[in-house]
This record gives C-alpha cells, structure tokens and sequence, in this order.
C-alpha cells in the first residue's frame, strides 16, 4: 500500500480546508495529516480520498467527511489515554483519527461483511484499537463501561438511553439526532441523574439502525 509524496502533498491541502472552515485543534489536524485516508476507499476511487466529502463503501455506509470527523473529535475534547466508545466503525477512518490521539477504543458495526472487512483492515495497517464488535450500537458496551468519551457516526433519530448511562461523570458524548437532517449534539455529564446538552448545527448522516445482530 503506497503513500507517496503526492498523497502527503494532498493530505496537507485537505487539513488546510478543515482548518479554513474552523477545526482549531492541531492535535486533529496533526491526526488528519497523518492518516492515508486513500487506503480506507477503493483504490479506483483515490482522487476523492483527499476531498472534503464523504464518499460511498460498502454495505450502504459512507465515510464521513473530513471535515465532520475532525468536527466531532474535535468536540470530544480528547485526552491520551482515555476509553472511548465509537457507535459505526465504517471503513475505520474515524477510528484510526481515535487511535492516532492515543484513545483506548471500543468501536462497534453492526453491518456484517463491513465488520469483518474493517477489523482486518485495520490490524494489517497497524491501527489497533482495544475492542472491535459486530452488534447494536444503541446497546453499546455496557461490560466495558463508564466510558471517558462516545462517538456516535449515524444520524440517531434518538438518543440511546443506553449509550448516556454508560458516560462516566463528566464525560463527553457527541451524536448526530435527527431523521433527515441532523443536528450535532453533545452532552456532558454533570452527575449520575444530569446532562448538559449542546447543540452545534445540521450535519447529514446514514442512519444509525438497531438489532442487526
């Protein structure tokens, strides 16, 4: 799998777009620079890996726009070292940006073929996060929680009670809600019963679907 001079050369124009469009934190932009996001498409597809776009993979999922995923790390106020749960691995792209800021992830698919396609994706080029499942992502991973931060990648047109209950206090957890359209949200957790919620604007997802395993 090549990375070549004209792809780091690319890479470095698409980190200065997310940053025109307001990505401040350079721990995830230095993560954007780092990450060939041409090998997680097609390789008949390359001369899109470094537009600010999401693009079609398989099994009816995208991977997310570049900037959208710098959009939602970046809201994850992301620490070295803490648990993260990522609702929708996808093609892994969002979880390589995880690993690269030293998160500890937990990453669930719930499409089959995607799951298997990606877990060894990842592990071939060298992203390991500590737990990759195929499930439910509204369930989350209640044997693995309180979690520091979460990361939801499709559009819920909810949120999963279950996914709030296993933030630890003062945690962080960023999610897209909404049917059509939907809005970028985060929630803190304050105490055990409370939440603080903000909003951040419209973003479009796939949607986040339940009891696929």
């Amino acid at each position: 799998m090549k990375d070549n001079y004209r792809h780091q050369g690319k890479r470095q124009l698409l980190v200065k777009t997310v940053e025109k469009k307001g990505i401040k934190d350079q721990k995830v932009l230095d993560a954007i620079s780092r990450i060939p996001r041409h090998w997680f498409m097609d390789s008949s597809f390359e001369d899109h890996a470094y537009q600010d776009k999401a693009f079609p993979i398989a099994a009816d999922q995208t991977i997310s726009q570049p900037y959208t995923v710098a959009f939602q790390t970046e809201l994850l106020e992301l620490k070295k070292g803490e648990q993260v749960l990522e609702i929708g691995t996808g093609s892994g792209y969002q979880t390589a940006v995880l690993c690269e800021l030293g998160a500890k992830v937990y990453t669930i698919e719930r499409q089959r073929e995607l799951y298997k396609k990606t877990k060894a994706f990842l592990n071939k080029i060298g992203y390991r996060p500590k737990y990759l499942s195929f499930g439910d992502g509204y369930k989350g991973l209640p044997e693995y929680a309180p979690f520091d931060k979460i990361i939801v990648t499709a559009g819920a047109p909810e949120v999963p009670k279950d996914l709030l209950g296993q933030l630890k206090v003062g945690g962080r957890m960023v999610i897209p809600v909404g049917i059509d359209v939907q809005i970028m949200t985060l929630f803190i957790r304050t105490s055990p019963k409370h939440f603080d919620k903000r909003e951040f604007g419209n973003f479009r997802f796939v949607p986040l679907l339940e009891n696929k395993n």
